[in-house]
């Protein structure tokens, strides 16, 4: 196999698996989403069984999306990182 052929495969090969790393960077995004959901619910629950704990428990959920929308924020710019830097 000449030189030129080896290179070509070569670059292609780490372009692929950086398109793969910045796929699973992105799930990130999912894992976010349905903790927030979950978080959410329990939440609502909270809320329904003491009603006067409202101000205490939204704003630990508010402290906790935040950290989860972090999360996913930072699995993003991994993604695109990868992608435009890689």
């Amino acid at each position: 196999m000449p030189r030129s052929h080896e290179k070509n495969f070569q670059e292609e090969t780490t372009m692929s698996i950086g398109i793969i790393a910045a796929g699973l960077a992105v799930l990130t995004g999912f894992g976010a989403g349905i903790g927030i959901g979950i978080a959410t619910g329990h939440a609502s629950d909270a809320i329904a069984r003491q009603p006067e704990a409202s101000g205490k428990i939204n704003s630990t959920l508010l402290l906790g999306c935040a950290m989860a929308e972090g999360t996913a924020i930072f699995g993003f710019i991994t993604a695109l990182i990868i992608i435009f830097v890689g």
